[in-house]
């Protein structure tokens, strides 16, 4: 009697072990799943794009190998943008040479988390071909260029998002302003510069502290 005495007490034994075992093995997949559901909410509020970012905008750009994209298809570089035409004598040729200086500057170690965006005011002139043509002109062939044209309209809009004022005062020639925008990995303009040679510091020091 002692003998299935000690059998049965031992099966209850075994019983709450297992289902102490089977509640600590909930516990902890309970745990698991509310850090994971964490972790993704903290990686999705990361992801999250502000009303202030240019990746909200819909336009869709043509770049100098043909390809077409969106703004929010740059997502994840800082950007260094600026407004020209091609076919410019005069303050574009400048832009160009104060981007280049601007990118001299920049970290060996933090090149490859920054591109270089040039922006037509002049869609009709400048077609894909033109500003491929344009990128081989100023040796600008490498990734890290890129020029774009949009519609009319699509144009207007992004100038204003940038404060680019520009007029065409000619066939072949615009007036506008010679802005340099920094905008971060979320799309958000974070620094302008306005001239031609002017000091650039602020702008690089900028670039290299949101660079990764």
């Amino acid at each position: 009697m002692n003998y299935f005495k000690i059998i049965f007490l031992g099966g209850l034994l075994t019983m709450f072990s297992c289902n102490n075992n089977t509640e600590k093995k909930t516990e902890t997949l309970a745990d698991n799943t509310v850090a994971k559901v964490s972790e993704n909410s903290i990686i999705s509020e990361n992801d999250k794009i502000s009303d202030l970012s240019i990746y909200n905008l819909p336009s869709q750009w043509t770049s100098q190998d043909g390809n077409t994209i969106k703004m929010e298809d740059l997502k994840g570089k800082v950007l260094a943008m600026v407004m020209i035409y091609t076919s410019c004598k005069a303050a574009c040729p400048r832009l160009v040479a104060d981007m280049r200086n601007i990118e001299k500057q920049i970290p060996e170690d933090k090149k490859d988390d920054v591109e270089y965006v040039f922006v037509s005011i002049d869609p009709k002139t400048d077609t894909p071909e033109r500003l491929k043509a344009f990128a081989k002109e100023n040796k600008m062939e490498d990734e890290k260029w890129l020029f774009l044209r949009g519609t009319k309209e699509d144009t207007r809009e992004f100038a204003a998002v940038l404060a680019v004022n520009y007029k065409q005062i000619s066939p072949m020639d615009f007036s506008h302003s010679n802005i340099i925008s920094v905008f971060n990995q979320k799309g958000e303009m974070v620094n302008q510069q306005e001239g031609l040679g002017v000091d650039n510091k602020e702008t690089v020091q900028t670039i290299i502290d949101l660079a990764r």
